[in-house]
C-alpha cells in the first residue's frame, strides 16, 4: 500500500510517499518492528527520480518487507519553497524531519534504519548519518565527493559567477542564490565519512559522466579506515549516473536489496566469533 503525504517542515510543506512493508514479508529479530528506508534524491530532482528510479526502488523494498519513505526536498518536486535558496544545511534538517515523521508513523526497528542517497543526496544523506544517531546503514548510489566542484561543473561555472555578481541565477528554471553554492564548499565528505559508526554500500557505474567513479573507491578506502562499521563497495560496468538502462537499474536494485537483507544475517554471524 502506498500513500501521498505532506510533512511540515518549518514554514514549509514537504511532500512524500510512504510505501507500507508487505504484511507476509515482516520477519527477523525484531518480528513486529520495520525495518525503515528514506531515500534522499539529488540535485535538482524529486521523489520520482530519473526514469522513476525511486519509485521503483520504494515498491520492491516495500515487497522485501521495509516501510520506505521517498520525499521531494524543499523547491523541488510538489514540495514548497524555492530550493536553491536552501543550503545542504536545510536539507539535512529536512532529511531528519523526515526521520522522525517515518518513526512516528510505526514501530521502527531502530538497528535497521537506513538512508539511501544518489548523486547529491548522497552527500546529504552522509551527513545526515553522522549527525543523527538513529541512522545505522547508508547506501550512496553515484554520490558526490566534491560538492561544490561537482555540483558547479553540472551547472557550468557561469551560473556561479551569476550567482554571486547578481544575487541570483537561473539553472532549469531554478533560481540559485549564493548561499546555495556557498554551503556546498563547507563540507568534505570523505572526512565526514570518518565519523560515522554504520554500516555502508557505496554503489557506482563505471559510465557516470556527471560524477566519477573514482569516488566510490575513494569513499570505501575512507569507510575501511574507521573502528568500525562494515563497508562494501559494487561497481557495476557501464552504468550511467542514472541507472538508465534496464540491465543496470536491475544489478543496482539486485544489489541493495541483497545487501540490506544480508546485514542482520551478517551481523549475528559475527556474534557467534567474537570472543
Amino acid at each position: 500500500m502506498e500513500r501521498q503525504i505532506i510533512i511540515q517542515h518549518g514554514q514549509e510543506e514537504i511532500a512524500a510517499s510512504i510505501h507500507y512493508a508487505a504484511p507476509a514479508k515482516q520477519e527477523g529479530r525484531c518480528k513486529e518492528r520495520l525495518p525503515l528506508v528514506v531515500i534522499c534524491h539529488g540535485f535538482v530532482g524529486s521523489r520520482i527520480g530519473v526514469d522513476r528510479l525511486f519509485v521503483k526502488t520504494a515498491r520492491e523494498l516495500a515487497e522485501q518487507g521495509f516501510l520506505v519513505v521517498r520525499f521531494d526536498y524543499i523547491g523541488c518536486g510538489e514540495s514548497s519553497g524555492e530550493y536553491g535558496r536552501e543550503g545542504v544545511e536545510s536539507m539535512i534538517a529536512q532529511t531528519r524531519t523526515v526521520l522522525d515523521y517515518a518513526h512516528s508513523i510505526g514501530d521502527i526497528d531502530p538497528t535497521r534504519v537506513t538512508l539511501i542517497g544518489h548523486s547529491l543526496g548522497g552527500v546529504v544523506a552522509l551527513l545526515t548519518s553522522v549527525r543523527d544517531r538513529r541512522v545505522k546503514n547508508l547506501v550512496l548510489w553515484s554520490s558526490v565527493g566534491y560538492p561544490f566542484n561537482d555540483i558547479v561543473k553540472i551547472t557550468g561555472r557561469d551560473v556561479y559567477d551569476n550567482a554571486i555578481k547578481r544575487g541570483t541565477a537561473d539553472y532549469l528554471g531554478y533560481d540559485f542564490a549564493p548561499v546555495f553554492f556557498d554551503s556546498l564548499g563547507a563540507y568534505q565528505p570523505f572526512q565526514e565519512a570518518l565519523k560515522f559508526t554504520g554500516n555502508v554500500l557505496v554503489i557506482h557505474g563505471t559510465s557516470d559522466d556527471d560524477i566519477p567513479v573514482d569516488y566510490a573507491f575513494l569513499f570505501q578506502k575512507v569507510f575501511w579506515m574507521r573502528p568500525e562499521g562494515r563497508c562494501d563497495k559494487e561497481i557495476i560496468f557501464q552504468a550511467d549516473h542514472t541507472y538508465s538502462n534496464g540491465k543496470h537499474r536491475r544489478q543496482l536494485l539486485q544489489k541493495t536489496k541483497e545487501w540490506l537483507n544480508g546485514l542482520e544475517g551478517v551481523q549475528s554471524e559475527w556474534q557467534h566469533w567474537m570472543i
